[in-house]
């Protein structure tokens, strides 16, 4: 026999969505599927999101700058990757476009080309080739614009 499922009242999962909103910056969509496996109902649902972002514990705007300057810093992602996961996550156009504004033009270039550089150094392959390949398909994965992956592995790898 299966034992029941613990329920909470709309104060109870509002506190306890304060406190997991508060510990990390979080997207309506989680906040969404949090509130459904704890058996919330749709209305509930409604009722505790609308609390989160009147009194700014939910932000989508705030919640899409910090998971680029996040991702972008951290794991070394590109632009086309953090596109497509902020998509992933129902963030809007809009949000995704500003968030992305915040990189600068030269600290993206700056951080490529010196990853870049590294990268290429730590191959260990000895087939020009196959050395480009695995280049390529580590900043592809990441989500860096094709166009400088591949001008890059021409300068750095003969």
């Amino acid at each position: 026999m299966q034992p029941p499922k613990k329920t909470y009242t709309l104060q109870e999962a509002t506190k306890k969505l304060e406190h997991y909103c508060a510990y990390q910056e979080r997207c309506h969509k989680e906040v969404v599927q949090k509130l459904t496996s704890m058996y919330m109902i749709p209305e509930a649902i409604d009722v505790i999101v609308v609390h989160l972002i009147q009194h700014n514990f939910l932000n989508e705007e705030r919640f899409a700058k910090t998971f680029v300057s996040g991702k972008f810093k951290i794991k070394a992602w590109g632009r086309r990757r953090l596109t497509f996961e902020l998509k992933q996550k129902d963030i809007s156009k809009v949000n995704i476009n500003q968030a992305l504004a915040t990189i600068s033009e030269d600290d993206y270039n700056e951080y490529f080309n010196s990853l870049a550089e590294k990268k290429a150094n730590s191959i260990k392959e000895r087939n020009v080739f196959k050395k480009k390949k695995q280049f390529v398909d580590y900043f592809l994965y990441r989500g860096w614009e094709s166009h400088l992956v591949y001008d890059k592995a021409n300068e750095l790898i003969k």
